[in-house]
């Protein structure tokens, strides 16, 4: 029998969908871990080991093209988890994740968590509508790619990770943003040094510093806004 103990304030949103008996469950079957900036968490079609619920920080999924170039094609902070794909029944990762942002999460034991999926329809359920929400992420990443420029690629990515930051200073070197975006080092130099002429960001050293989230909005396109209203609407669904 689990232990009790005073439950600590998690600002997990998906855990804090869930009724107050599976939420406690949660919290005393996870561990506290700290994500570590660049950290390779899953790597795809690989057996998933740890789910994780992120507290702060951020995790991304990426998916490679060719040989050393990859996509990120979604983001994962406090709003969800990752490894939400067992509930598919499929043990393997679908994409490769990598700590995009570090910070602090729960984890917790894949098995353990495929048991409570088994042995509670309400908690599957609930990881179910998130996925819904995590494809409808997903596919709009890749019309994003195919159709937009990498400055408003740039700026789309810059205001999903502060979203799930929830900070005005990022540590994002180019060198990653290229990867995370899937061009070249100096595309993304001429996006950032636009943006920072602007006034909207100023960058140094592998940090980035949001100075107007308004010119970010306006510079970043429509699929920004698509992702946003489209996790507001599906999570009424939680409730």
């Amino acid at each position: 029998m689990t232990a009790t103990c005073t439950l600590p304030v998690v600002s997990n949103h998906l855990l804090n969908y869930l009724p107050r008996l599976e939420y406690q469950w949660f919290i005393e079957n996870c561990t506290p871990v700290e994500l570590l900036f660049g950290e390779t968490l899953n790597i795809a079609d690989e057996a998933i080991k740890y789910v994780y619920f992120p507290v702060t920080g951020c995790i991304s999924l990426l998916i490679e093209v060719v040989e050393k170039q990859s996509f990120a094609m979604g983001l994962i902070g406090n709003e969800g988890m990752l490894g939400a794909t067992l509930a598919l029944e499929n043990s393997n990762a679908a994409m490769k994740s990598i700590v995009q942002s570090s910070g602090r999460a729960l984890r917790m034991d894949a098995a353990k968590f495929n048991h409570r999926l088994e042995s509670n329809p309400l908690v599957r359920k609930l990881i179910l509508n998130y996925l819904y929400v995590v494809m409808q992420q997903l596919a709009q990443t890749g019309a994003c790619n195919n159709a937009h420029e990498v400055k408003q690629r740039l700026a789309r990515w810059l205001l999903m990770t502060q979203d799930r930051t929830h900070s005005d200073h990022l540590q994002l070197t180019h060198q990653l943003l290229a990867k995370m975006l899937g061009v070249r080092r100096s595309a993304v130099t001429i996006a950032a040094g636009y943006l920072q002429q602007q006034g909207i960001i100023s960058y140094n050293r592998g940090q980035i510093s949001i100075l107007s989230r308004a010119g970010l909005e306006q510079s970043s396109c429509q699929c920004y806004f698509a992702a946003v209203n489209s996790y507001q609407k599906t999570s009424a669904i939680y409730k």
